[in-house]
């Protein structure tokens, strides 16, 4: 019985229906098998009466093993009777069987290797094959294992795969919040904007239209009285003309009595109606190129700075004016889209403007600022990390800290300056390949860089001060007309 009790249910299994053996039958080699299963593997098996296993002929028929079939039928009952008197969890009579899957297709045995080229769990016969002969082989559990270990690593970069997903969703949602601020503050802006150009033109018409009422009421008054004037005259000389007539009609002696009289009154001298120059009012005044002149006046209310901040560039310490021409450092950090020009953690902000070629200028107020930086940037400076604002990183530019000015060249180059500029004009020349410093108010030389621009610049400003912010400076507008000669 303990002999019984010790067989393991691989060695009571048909290698063909990989199930325990029913009507077991034995070959010549020793091989034993089901017997309805070994008659359909000969029927439709592409070779006649030969071993499934070792594939050795059988001319012999099959002979019954009665002690083969005694085992199956104890181990069967066995497993019976385990599961009428254990509890839930134990092995019923139907995990006795073996999982097809851990049999070879082709050769019944157990799938014990793994062939590592054709990456397929094989038996020991499948290994003798011509198919996986010298073939590099391992055990199907450091198989398993190794595989484990790669899905573990793929799961663990599917992980982080999906994290940085969520994480970009994130930020995508955030931006879709973003873009309505900022959709917000432009529309809010714009009108703005446009109500105080509206107010002018109201205002300028208002101002037109009175100038042109009071014109009108001096040309008026000038000619009703010029009509008056006339009225008299019309009077005097109606009057003159009946007397005439009068004295006409008397006979004899009586008109040379009175002629003499008349004659003087009639000949007395008139002005003859004419009319003054300039009695009309000066249409072409009003309307001569209107809006030109008035456009010619509305550029003394609007300023025009040649570089404009351009926020989605800002770290989000910075605070921006309204007007996007000054900039200034805050404790605290706004709540912004982690987008890719963006600058973070350094306070930075570039201009809108790029440039890649010709000359350019533009002229920052640094007040009493107490650390900024004044240059330019290559597009491709790295935002996305804190960096020395020097040349081999992208950076042409001056800067003012711990009451010292240096140039950003690499060693640092110290600036002995004669006095604090309020205000810095940067000189940009794409072609010769040059950025110069200036302080306007004298026109001093501060720095000048002198590199060969490969790719588009931007206008840059740093900030470390709350106090003073750093303003850019409109320019004088003027407007002429051109005269053809």
């Amino acid at each position: 019985m303990a002999g019984r009790l010790s067989l393991q249910e691989v060695d009571l299994s048909c290698s063909i229906c990989c199930e325990i053996f029913r009507d077991p039958v034995v070959l010549k080699c020793s091989h034993s098998f089901c017997a309805p299963c070994l008659q359909q593997y000969w029927t439709r098996g592409p070779r006649r009466r030969d071993c499934p296993l070792c594939r050795s002929q059988s001319v012999d028929e099959p002979v019954p093993s009665l002690t083969l079939k005694n085992l199956c039928d104890a181990y069967i009952q066995e497993g019976e009777g385990a599961e009428e008197t254990t509890a839930a969890g134990t092995r019923t009579a139907g995990d006795l069987y073996c999982d097809p899957g851990e049999m070879c297709p082709l050769h019944g045995e157990r799938l014990k290797l793994y062939c590592v080229p054709d990456q397929e769990p094989i038996c020991v016969v499948c290994h003798t094959s011509r198919k996986h002969k010298q073939h590099d082989c391992c055990p199907v559990s450091e198989a398993v294992a190794d595989v484990k270990d790669k899905m573990k690593s793929a799961l663990g970069s599917m992980q982080e795969k999906r994290d940085a997903f969520d994480q970009m969703k994130k930020n995508y949602e955030d931006a879709v919040e973003y873009i309505q601020v900022q959709a917000r503050f432009v529309e809010r802006r714009t009108r703005e904007e446009f109500e105080k150009l509206h107010g002018f033109l109201v205002a300028e018409e208002e101002a037109r239209m009175e100038a042109l009422k009071r014109e009108e009421e001096a040309k008026r008054r000038a000619v009703m009285q010029k009509i008056e004037e006339i009225v008299g005259n019309i009077t005097s000389v109606s009057e003159s003309i009946r007397v005439l007539e009068e004295e006409m009609a008397l006979k004899g002696i009586a008109v040379l009595h009175k002629c003499k009289t008349t004659l003087a009154r009639s000949n007395s001298p008139i002005q003859d109606p004419v009319m003054p120059p300039g009695a009309l009012l000066d249409v072409a005044t009003y309307l001569g190129s209107l809006k030109f002149h008035v456009w010619e006046k509305m550029h003394k209310i609007v300023k025009f700075t040649p570089v404009t901040l351009d926020p989605n560039t800002a770290a989000p310490w910075l605070i921006l004016s309204e007007d996007l021409s000054g900039v200034c450092d805050s404790d605290e950090k706004q709540k912004m889209p982690d987008n890719p020009e963006r600058f973070d953690p350094d306070t930075g902000v570039l201009g809108r403007e790029s440039f890649a070629s010709g000359k350019h200028a533009w002229v920052v107020n640094v007040g009493d600022n107490t650390a900024w930086v004044v240059g330019v940037a290559k597009e491709s400076v790295q935002r996305k990390e804190k960096v020395s604002s020097v040349l081999k990183n992208g950076y042409l530019s001056v800067y003012f800290y711990h009451k010292m000015y240096f140039a950003g060249t690499s060693p640092l180059t110290r600036l002995n300056l004669k006095r604090n500029p309020q205000k810095v004009r940067v000189q940009l020349d794409c072609d010769k390949g040059r950025v110069s410093f200036y302080d306007p108010q004298d026109d001093t030389h501060i720095y000048t860089f002198k590199h060969v621009f490969s790719e588009r610049v931007f206008p840059y400003f740093w900030v470390g001060c709350q106090q003073c912010p750093l303003t850019l400076e409109p320019l004088e507008v003027s407007l002429k007309a051109v005269e053809y000669f």
